[in-house]
């Protein structure tokens, strides 16, 4: 079973310098039907103007995965950990018993975009940590990579769940296994993608339920990515 959320379905925030969308509830979004799927409470896709950016602010308990799709994205934070991630970028940081940081548009002239992921831990008061990591599919197009998970390819998260980045060329097509017991969710980033018999487009998101095999094409070009979680 395949069950589609429209991009226009998201919920919203706008700042001047932040447009967001939110995939699930967020903030001062909430909407019942929609706060996440298992581990898998955020996905937002952030937009931050040139000067623009989030003040320091705390977190715990919490692993937050960034994936930058345009410009250039700043990190600081408590640990001492400071960095610029560009396109194809991944950041990860274990929250933990508590972390501080700040995230801002690292350009002073170009808009930065990046989705911003937040997956529940396995358990709670883990040590803070971070790492960045240059994993981009613009390198590797056709194919499925491995972005972040428990088992340390890409990323390392504390949860049983990964997160697989693709960028599809024109024409092409990819067939993504889903183990028993597990569930999907597919994010289309760019571009427009069939997943199944239903098309999705930028933004789009599509909870993917008891199938074995999950087939993706796309006849213009897509990047998207696709999360494998835990069965309901």
């Amino acid at each position: 079973m395949i069950t589609i959320r429209h991009a226009e379905q998201r919920g919203t925030t706008n700042l001047g310098w932040l447009d967001s969308r939110h995939s699930f509830s967020f903030g001062r979004y909430h909407d019942p039907e929609h706060v996440g799927i298992g581990p898998l409470l955020v996905i937002n896709d952030d937009r931050v103007a040139p000067g623009g950016g989030f003040p320091e602010h705390p977190h715990r308990d919490m692993e937050i995965i960034s994936y930058v799709v345009d410009g250039a994205l700043a990190h600081k934070d408590s640990a001492g950990n400071e960095s610029v991630l560009r396109r194809g970028a991944v950041q990860r940081m274990t929250a933990g018993s508590g972390i501080r940081h700040s995230e801002y548009n690292g350009s002073s002239d170009e808009p930065v975009r990046f989705l911003q992921i937040w997956i529940a831990p396995e358990q709670s008061g883990l040590e803070p940590s971070y790492e960045d990591l240059e994993v981009s599919p613009h390198d590797t197009p056709n194919e499925l990579r491995e972005i972040a998970s428990r088992s340390g390819n890409g990323a390392r998260i504390a949860q049983d769940a990964s997160i697989h980045a693709s960028v599809l060329e024109a024409g092409r097509s990819l067939t993504v296994a889903i183990g028993e017991d597990r569930r999907a969710w597919v994010q289309v980033v760019t571009g427009d993608l069939l997943v199944g018999d239903s098309k999705l487009s930028e933004g789009d998101g599509a909870l993917v339920e008891s199938e074995p095999t999950l087939d993706l094409s796309t006849s213009e070009g897509a990047e998207f990515l696709v999360f494998d979680l835990p069965g309901s």
